[in-house]
């Protein structure tokens, strides 16, 4: 398959699968435009190694479990709400926007608030 011909619903799909799967560097290859933009309360970054960087953050301080209560697609944009739990943390709020052209994630911002629980 063409990967520039891919539609918004498509890339966001092979990018959710390939991170649920670990397989970060094939989501970069195939879904990621070299001169991404990524925002975040910590700040902006771009190109694929701003998403390395940014991904190696989440996998320190996120669940692994995700699920996505929400998934919107309209044209080019797209938002997903998100949630991972585990015992003694989880992420209730996470929400992620996307901007797709030409089969390859150009813009994202995410946001998730951490939640903590002590041991009983």
């Amino acid at each position: 398959m063409n990967l520039s011909k891919r539609s918004t619903a498509e890339v966001l799909e092979d990018h959710l699968q390939c991170r649920m799967a670990g397989r970060i560097e094939d989501d970069i290859e195939r879904n990621f435009a070299p001169d991404v933009v990524l925002m975040t309360a910590k700040g902006m970054r771009k190109g694929h190694d701003a998403v390395r960087s940014f991904n190696r953050m989440l996998r320190e301080h996120v669940p692994d479990e995700y699920i996505f209560p929400l998934k919107l697609v309209d044209g080019p944009f797209a938002f997903i709400e998100w949630r991972a739990r585990e015992p003694g943390r989880s992420v209730e709020d996470g929400a992620d926007s996307f901007v797709i052209e030409n089969g390859r994630i150009i813009f994202q911002s995410i946001h998730y608030s951490l939640q903590e629980t002590m041991p009983g």
